[in-house]
């Protein structure tokens, strides 16, 4: 598996997502892609407790320890590499978590629009 060239949305150097608890497709820690990532886990949001329990709902529970894939469940405040359609969804239903845009993959500007990601950011100046 190849990794597609990694820029964020912003177009410099993709920064990492997060080590601890370490994410992404290839789980190197950031929201790199490639051609065999179909989810596109390329959005690094920072969990807020509504939004894990909306994904709970919708059938993804990322809260509850799976020690046997050796994760810990997330908590509110860690970043994850989410699915860009699983944040526009987020996004549909007034549950969006804040985004870090320098750690956001290029390749999510396929499925999320800039203007919404940059609604959420949360490492952009005023």
């Amino acid at each position: 598996m190849e990794k597609d060239p990694s820029f964020n949305v912003l177009g410099s150097s993709l920064q990492t997502c997060s080590t601890d608890p370490v994410t992404g497709f290839f789980r190197n820690g950031a929201c790199d892609t490639c051609a065999q990532d179909a989810g596109s886990h390329t959005v690094c949001a920072v969990m807020t407790d509504e939004f894990l329990a909306l994904s709970k709902y919708l059938g993804n529970d990322l809260s509850t320890p799976r020690p046997e894939y050796g994760f810990a469940g997330l908590k509110a405040g860690n970043s994850w590499c989410l699915c860009a359609s699983r944040f526009l969804q987020a996004h549909e239903e007034g549950a969006a978590p804040q985004v870090n845009l320098h750690a956001t993959h290029v390749k999510a500007l396929e499925i999320v629009p800039i203007d919404i990601l940059r609604k959420y950011a949360e490492d952009l100046p005023e």
